[in-house]
């Protein structure tokens, strides 16, 4: 179009003018004035809150119990304060109530728990041969691990580790096996956790310690009675979400770590460490920043149990909803005792387990960590094994990533030497045990990861352009005056050559 001269030329100059970039300043960026307020003393004391909490109520904050309501008061009664727009939505599930569990191989009865969501057995249980499942780092992830394994008609012992345990009884299951007993693959007590849902268990599935798995494991061909009978029930329970007033809502920048424990303690690492820095990264923030996209928080309820709140969440959206959000950043113990430093693997680099995450997620890993190389501390890529809550997101598109400082798994000799700590023992020895409380948090991990939280979120607030092309306010001014200019006419007022 022809810009005639004279008053719309002269508007036109002083328009352009304006949408200069502003002159560089040694004035922070809104992400590092964020990250220097969120600090380990600000997120510790929300961990005394929730320690305190699980103390009032026989010692754990798992869902369907008043540990985890009383929980969810605190980190919504601080949201509102706040002045964040809170809800706090409910969503059905099904839990297993325990009848019967008990295990006899030859006479040797170990402690076994079952898993949630586990097959029963007929009453009295099944008896078969105890088939053990040759251990390596992915014990029992793989039909290949059977090789040269009796499982047909057996009950399987499989080590704790490489994949989920809906994986692990699901290829036992296909491998003809009538029931499936893992082990542990750390110190401590029997393997706890889930199998996701009524929907994906296959066998009858029950869990022991690492010590008596070790007894079994010289028991193959023992004649082994299992038996475990659970009821499923309907129930009920809440997740937080919690908005800033300002920003863009149709490309929110969404962060989140699940606020359940196990019902053995009472998860100050898992996930108290994620629970409080997304708090203390939110009260820091502020309800109102001003920030070109929207920060949303989720809390999620009955993660332990398979993910059931944040998947919940996500199937709840409708298509256009779940468009609205530009990514998903999870942060699931980010305070191990012994802590490693791990940053999702967005891009697949690593070539290990499920393969990269939407497009975004290998820009998103890249953000942790150049962030984290900016402080001096290496990192480690991690998995998207299933078994955090990115998983809802990730089903449904969504660009993800977020931090880890190891849970079960055994520090080796190299990361020792990289992060310090301990090598030969597990990240996080008391992962969904009693002892994961205020003694088993690494307050100097804790403090680094909740100021990477802080820093990579805030700085999606300015802008997702590297995940999804929005950009910043800033770049849309100069993607505009780099427009305009070449349609311009030239004028001798405003500098620009004639055409």
């Amino acid at each position: 179009m022809r810009i005639q001269r004279g008053g719309l030329v002269l508007a036109t100059c002083v328009a352009l003018v304006m949408t200069l970039p502003a002159v560089a300043s040694a004035t922070p960026s809104p992400a590092d004035q964020l990250a220097r307020k969120v600090t380990a003393t600000g997120v510790n004391r929300h961990l005394v809150a929730l320690q305190r909490i699980a103390d009032k109520n026989k010692g754990t904050r798992a869902v369907q119990t008043p540990g985890y309501d009383a929980s969810l008061d605190y980190v919504a009664g601080k949201l509102r304060d706040a002045g964040f727009l809170v809800d706090t939505p409910e969503f059905p599930y099904e839990t297993s109530t325990v009848e019967a569990a008990a295990v006899d191989v030859g006479g040797v009865k170990p402690k076994l728990v079952p898993l949630t969501y586990s097959k029963s057995t007929p009453a009295g249980g099944v008896t078969a041969p105890l088939a053990v499942v040759p251990e390596n780092a992915n014990t029992g992830c793989a039909a290949a691990d059977y090789a040269g394994v009796p499982a047909k008609g057996a009950i399987v012992l499989i080590r704790r580790g490489g994949c989920t345990f809906a994986e692990k009884q699901r290829i036992a299951f296909e491998q003809g096996a009538v029931a499936a007993i893992i082990s542990n693959n750390a110190d401590g007590g029997p393997v706890s956790g889930t199998l996701g849902s009524p929907d994906a268990a296959k066998l009858p599935v029950g869990g022991v310690s690492k010590e008596d798995g070790n007894v079994l494991a010289g028991k193959a061909g023992t004649q082994t009675t299992l038996d475990i009978r659970v009821r499923i029930e309907a129930r009920t329970a809440k997740n937080i979400i919690a908005q800033t007033r300002t920003g863009r809502a149709d490309n929110v920048v969404m962060a989140g770590a699940h606020l359940d424990s196990v019902e053995a303690g009472p998860g100050i690492n898992d996930d108290g460490s994620g629970t409080a820095s997304l708090l203390e990264t939110a009260l820091q923030l502020g309800s109102a920043p001003k920030t070109k996209n929207a920060i949303r928080f989720g809390w999620w309820g009955a993660e332990e149990l398979g993910l059931v709140g944040s998947t919940k969440y996500v199937e709840s959206l409708s298509f256009e909803e779940q468009l609205n959000i530009a990514l998903y950043l999870n942060f699931d113990m980010v305070g191990s005792p012994n802590a490693g430093y791990f940053v999702f693997d967005g891009d697949d680099s690593d070539k290990v387990g499920a393969g990269p995450g939407p497009y975004g997620s290998a820009q998103i890993e890249k953000a942790f960590q150049d962030y984290f190389t900016g402080t001096g501390v290496p990192t480690e890529g991690t998995d998207f094994t299933g078994r955090s809550d990115y998983g809802g997101f990730i089903a449904a598109g969504i660009p993800a990533g977020g931090l880890f400082t190891g849970g079960e798994l055994i520090k080796s000799e190299a990361q020792a030497k990289k992060w310090g700590g301990k090598a030969g023992t597990a990240f996080d020895a008391c992962y969904h045990q009693a002892c994961d409380n205020l003694g088993n948090i690494d307050r100097t991990a804790l403090g680094r990861n909740a100021q990477a939280i802080a820093y990579v979120t805030a700085s999606y607030g300015a802008s997702t352009e590297s995940v999804n092309g929005v950009p910043s306010r800033a770049n849309r001014l100069q993607q505009r005056q780099a427009f305009v200019a070449p349609h311009l006419d030239g004028d001798p007022d405003c500098g620009l050559a004639t055409a």
